[in-house]
């Protein structure tokens, strides 16, 4: 762990640059280029405003905050996972001539997802300042909520990009996982809606369940998050997170020979 640190200092200015390809490469070509990061998000949550409101009679007030809120983060999270599985692969050539940390495109890749995050942040705001919402003094946890979700998201990342590079269909597998994940997890619903179902136990048990929770209750309902939960999650992600550094510094060591 240590060493890793120390490479990556060796290394900080591939690492900067790296994160700087990843937030330019994502969209290069494209005319609305990084605005995507606010387009695709927003684009989601007027499907989901339409159909839930209307056509299903979501009860939730103020409900296309709710769901931005939760959507969010959401797209960081599955983004990061997406184009982290697939990092090393991408980058064979690079690999294959050149000696650097490996770990680096891991880490550009959930890094950038962190910094677009960051960014779409602002519509959240602006939704929060429209619909008369507002802030409140737990704004003070977000950090601790943006925290635990990027070593969360960078543990998972670092296993899932070393495994697909002996596994091809490693990705395909994830994505298939993600898309049943997205409905355990309280995005487009209240997790009150399944409150005394065995369904609860299930979302209870979702680490991002949590995290999302978190952003609601600093966010829409103005409240204290359970920093019990979210210590929990916390503990969780830097578990998965040096399990995931010693997968890939395990499995690295032929990614030349198999890339």
């Amino acid at each position: 762990m240590i060493s890793m640190f120390k490479n990556l200092y060796q290394y900080r200015e591939l690492l900067k640059s790296n994160v700087k390809k990843e937030i330019r490469g994502k969209y290069k070509g494209s005319f609305l280029g990084i605005l995507w990061s606010f387009v695709n998000p927003l684009l989601q949550v007027l499907v989901y405003a339409i159909v839930f409101p209307i056509i299903l009679k979501s009860p939730e007030p103020n409900y296309v905050v709710f769901l931005i809120i939760g959507i969010l983060p959401w797209t960081w999270f599955t983004t990061s996972l997406s184009q982290g599985t697939f990092t090393i692969l991408g980058n064979a050539g690079i690999i294959k001539k050149v000696y650097f940390p490996r770990e680096i495109l891991p880490i550009s890749v959930v890094t950038s997802g962190l910094i677009n995050f960051l960014i779409s942040c602002l519509i959240i705001f602006a939704f929060l300042i429209f619909s008369g919402i507002g802030f409140s003094g737990y704004l003070i946890y977000l950090p601790l909520v943006i925290l635990a979700q990027y070593i969360i998201t960078l543990g998972i990342v670092f296993i899932t990009s070393a495994i697909n590079v002996y596994i091809r269909d490693a990705e395909y597998i994830i994505n298939f996982i993600v898309n049943m994940l997205f409905y355990a997890t309280p995005i487009l619903y209240s997790p009150d809606v399944f409150a005394g179902t065995k369904f609860s136990a299930i979302i209870k048990f979702n680490p991002l369940a949590t995290i999302i929770n978190s952003y609601r209750d600093i966010l829409y309902h103005q409240t204290l998050p359970d920093l019990k939960m979210l210590a929990l999650v916390l503990i969780t992600g830097l578990v998965i997170l040096l399990i995931g550094i010693q997968v890939f510094r395990k499995l690295e060591r032929r990614f030349a020979e198999e890339v």
